[in-house]
């Protein structure tokens, strides 16, 4: 049988949840910003002023465009942390003594869980939501969950490590019929899957611009408006963004931050069906060529961009060393450092060594055929190697039941 040679020039990128490469054609419009057209975007009183102010409002209705919102509710940020900061702090900054009891996930981002701690510690009552072993919130347990002084609920749209999308619809139904907020970290789903605010019917809603093939550094805040939604700003100064969040905003990369969301609304369709394609491929692929994976995370509720993979009897770092040609990640690029197992993973359910052995795979616009091909052919000789190297495999392969042994030492 004739072996198959791929050649690239650095290693295949496949990480599309942790950032996605800026298209050219985003640069492209920026790259005037940072060059000639270099006003102040808030100086009111010359042309160079003007004409990049003008420039940050095309970009700001060119967001609101991608998601069906107003203009005027978008609020630049720094990025989808900031956003989440900004939504939840603000919320309970202007709300708080009236109501002091919000709800989130087990599986959030860590920016997420990490606000809502810093909250605790300021007197806030947080309920934290287990997830079933699909990754999907109970909506019946989240109904139960508000109380009458429930200011806000928290879910991301499509989760970061496992893909899966929650039913924001129904949840914004459920909240709004009790008077409480629905806020939604959006990053992974924003150019992903469509997104219409106006049908999900949400108070707050977080997104992030590296995440759709535009500039690192710039996000922005969905902010209802009717029926306003009041926050306290976190950033004083100024007064920009409706006195929201002071500070100079950057022009190129709100343009940048635009452009990208413009391509997004027009190609959209596209993106879906080619990335759905590879993954179906990648799917199919190590099915067939690996025995023995989990693959984490709803099957039927997913974003099809993002596959996470559990290999058993094969330890996660040990596999990506295996395959360095290959950029992906054990992980959340956010917690990925720690040695812990993902506490997203193990708020499904997935027993500690599966934890340690998932990989998350990530398929974007930029993802070709032959890098899935490349992708399946290392994954399988990587594990192949690695469980040569397992007495654990070894005592699987002669049937005995790995986990009815009763160690002398933990393993």
């Amino acid at each position: 049988m004739r072996k198959i040679i791929y050649r690239f020039s650095r290693a295949t990128y496949l990480d599309f949840q942790a950032t996605t490469p800026t298209d050219y054609r985003v640069l492209d419009a920026m790259l005037p910003y940072l060059t000639n057209q270099y006003g102040n975007p808030h100086s009111k009183t010359h042309s160079f002023g003007w004409e990049t102010e003008k420039a940050v409002e095309k970009a700001r209705s060119q967001i609101a465009n991608l998601i069906n919102a107003q203009p005027q509710s978008i609020i630049f940020t720094s990025g989808a942390t900031e956003s989440n900061n900004a939504a939840l702090k603000g919320l309970y900054g202007f709300y708080g003594k009236q109501k002091n009891h919000i709800i989130t996930t087990q599986t959030e981002h860590k920016c997420v869980l990490d606000t809502c701690r810093y909250l605790e510690d300021k007197g806030v009552e947080v309920t934290y939501l287990p997830v079933d072993s699909n990754g999907l919130i109970s909506l019946q347990q989240l109904q139960e969950s508000i109380k009458s002084n429930t200011l806000c609920v928290s879910v991301m749209l499509v989760n970061n490590e496992i893909g899966v999308i929650q039913n924001l619809k129904e949840i914004s139904r459920i909240c709004h019929q009790r008077g409480v907020y629905v806020h939604s970290d959006m990053a992974q789903a924003i150019a992903k899957i469509p997104v219409d605010i106006q049908d999900l019917d949400i108070d707050l809603g977080s997104i992030s611009a590296h995440k759709l093939y535009g500039p690192k550094g710039i996000g922005a805040l969905y902010v209802r408006r009717k029926p306003r939604v009041r926050l306290q700003q976190i950033i004083h100064g100024g007064g920009q963004e409706r006195g929201l969040r002071s500070g100079t905003l950057a022009p190129h990369l709100c343009v940048g931050f635009g452009k990208a969301a413009e391509i997004a609304q027009t190609e959209l369709p596209y993106d879906i069906q080619h990335v759905e394609k590879l993954y179906n491929k990648l799917l199919i692929g190590i099915k067939q060529k690996i025995p023995q994976i989990q693959i984490n995370g709803s099957l039927e509720q997913r974003y099809k961009g993002n596959l996470n993979v559990s290999f058993a009897f094969v330890e996660g770092e040990s596999l990506i060393m295996a395959i360095k040609q290959v950029a992906v990640s054990s992980g959340s690029a956010c917690t990925s450092s720690s040695l812990e197992p993902s506490y997203v993973l193990r708020a499904l359910g997935v027993q500690e060594d599966m934890a340690h052995t998932s990989l998350r795979i990530g398929i974007g616009r930029f993802t070709t055929e032959k890098e899935i091909d490349f992708l399946i052919d290392q994954l399988s000789e990587a594990v192949r190697k690695l469980r040569e190297m397992s007495p654990l495999w070894e005592m699987h392969q002669e049937g005995i039941d790995i986990n009815k042994i009763e160690w002398t030492q933990p393993h």
